[in-house]
């Protein structure tokens, strides 16, 4: 059987899968359906400084091969999270992850460094796709400037594993990435939801509460293959690739063009148990093909 484990940045991982965040809650939902320990990884969903209530229903439509979504980071704060979830997740043997988002790099750093002090979270994910309310509502990873000045905050903050979500609605990812590497970003993952709009004709309104939202789902598999192709080569740093992984197939290709580890987040709301399907499937993908391990096909397409 082929080796499938893998190392992100000090993460010993049994197999290469990872949940997305927002899409397997803490984890401790799915526990009845799938068993957590053969999952490489779980990034729990958006932790931030405060409470958030999120946006306004609906926020999430249905489109061909994918889905949109405007949850608005929807979350009861980190204090909420170190003193309910933490003791509930501490224990599951997986890599439990949290993904941090914030309103200005302060923030950011604030809620890494609550997160830093829990002993059994190994890492935490960067959502750099936030709004930067001191600039009008940009995105903070649209720009190699705002990435890495929030990157920055959180490195003096936080001294575990750094992952930096990056985001493709940008006019060079490989920049961006390269701009968080040098900030002190331990990994990238890519790509988080590209945006979208649906119009509900018969009702003459956008089918999102705040008219657009994230696209996610098979139909941004090949802008996603193509931003990991990308930055595997402009980076150093172990890349994690995601968008609309469906099957082992599809993670075998993200592992063809550079990256060392996978995430599956829209595939979870249609089969709990795809997480653990896909690694069981991409060791039988390496074993059909004579592999003896994961890392004879990391990056062979340059």
């Amino acid at each position: 059987m082929a080796d499938i484990r893998t190392t992100i940045a000090g993460l010993q991982m049994v197999n290469p899968v990872m949940t997305a965040s927002g899409t397997f809650g803490y984890g401790i939902e799915f526990a009845d359906l799938v068993d957590l320990s053969q999952i490489g990884g779980i990034i729990m969903k958006g932790t931030t400084l405060q409470p958030r209530e999120g946006n306004d229903y609906p926020r999430m439509a249905e489109t061909a091969s994918g889905m949109l979504n405007c949850v608005g980071l929807q979350n009861k704060g980190v204090d909420y999270f170190c003193q309910h979830i933490y003791p509930q997740v501490k224990d599951i043997p997986s890599n439990m992850i949290v993904n941090v988002s914030g309103s200005s790099p302060d923030d950011y750093a604030e809620c890494a460094a609550r997160i830093n002090q829990l002993d059994n979270i190994p890492a935490i994910e960067l959502n750099i796709s936030c709004p930067n309310v001191k600039q009008g509502g940009m995105a903070f990873g649209v720009t190699t400037e705002g990435a890495s000045q929030v990157v920055r905050a959180v490195r003096r903050a936080y001294d575990k594993t750094l992952i930096v979500k990056l985001s493709p609605n940008v006019t060079n990812i490989a920049d961006i990435a390269r701009s968080v590497e040098d900030a002190g970003a331990d990994a990238v993952s890519l790509i988080n939801t590209l945006m979208g709009m649906a119009v509900d004709i018969e009702r003459r309104k956008p089918r999102l509460s705040i008219n657009t939202g994230g696209l996610s789902g098979p139909a941004v598999k090949p802008v996603a293959v193509r931003c990991v192709w990308q930055v595997a080569k402009a980076v150093q740093i172990p890349v994690i690739g995601l968008g609309g992984i469906m099957t082992a197939e599809d993670a075998i290709e993200f592992f063809m063009v550079g990256a060392s580890a996978i995430e599956i987040g829209t595939g979870n709301f249609i089969d709990p148990a795809i997480s653990v399907k896909v690694a069981q499937g991409i060791s039988d993908w390496l074993d059909r093909h004579g592999c003896k391990s994961l890392q004879e096909i990391v990056g062979i397409i340059s």
